[in-house]
């Protein structure tokens, strides 16, 4: 083998070491779960304002969000497109997001995990024993004008249960990042 063959492998070998350095490096230090029952509506809208809200404040490397379902009826599929639609007409994106189920690893892995109902709630710490659940609330406990203590699923609904949505998980949303940033003073 030639020094130049050599070189060349040592170069990529320490190109890619340092990429996944910088993967752990840029790890968020706070990491949020929003959770419905399909991941199609309620819980990508919330990952989505939530994303957005966490970019404007310029803490986009600091603080990460996912969603998922408590049920496994989606898996793989984009969110509801009139839940896209919604997000979109107030800048949204909600486009790259996928459905997914709830893991029990999740519990460790999220520091807040965030569901959208009491139903949800049940589901999640049904996962683990009562006590390892510390770290799952209504998105709902987060409002700024808290009141509803559930946002309700538009799924069967028309286009103004997205609307209705999109208000009250702006409202958690807002109310979650303002309680972040006092926590964990960022």
């Amino acid at each position: 083998m030639s020094y130049s063959t050599i070189f060349n492998k040592f170069t990529n070998l320490f190109a890619r070491a340092s990429d996944v350095a910088g993967v752990v490096e840029s790890s968020p230090k706070v990491k949020v779960l929003f959770v419905c029952m399909g991941n199609l509506c309620r819980s990508p809208t919330a990952q989505g304002v939530f994303e957005k809200l966490v970019a404007q404040a310029g803490l986009a490397r600091v603080i990460g969000a996912d969603s998922a379902g408590t049920h496994a009826y989606h898996i793989g599929k984009s969110p509801d497109k009139r839940a896209v639609a919604a997000a979109s007409k107030r800048g949204y994106d909600l486009t790259r997001q996928r459905a997914r189920r709830i893991e029990t690893a999740d519990l460790s892995r999220f520091d807040y995990i965030l569901a959208m109902d009491d139903e949800n709630v049940q589901e999640i710490r049904a996962l683990v024993a009562p006590e390892g659940a510390g770290n799952v609330w209504l998105l709902m406990d987060f409002a700024r004008q808290p009141v509803h203590a559930e946002v309700p699923d538009p799924y069967y609904g028309g286009g103004g249960g997205f609307e209705r949505v999109l208000d009250l998980v702006e409202d958690g949303a807002r109310g979650l990042l303002e309680h972040i940033r006092r926590h964990h003073q960022l």
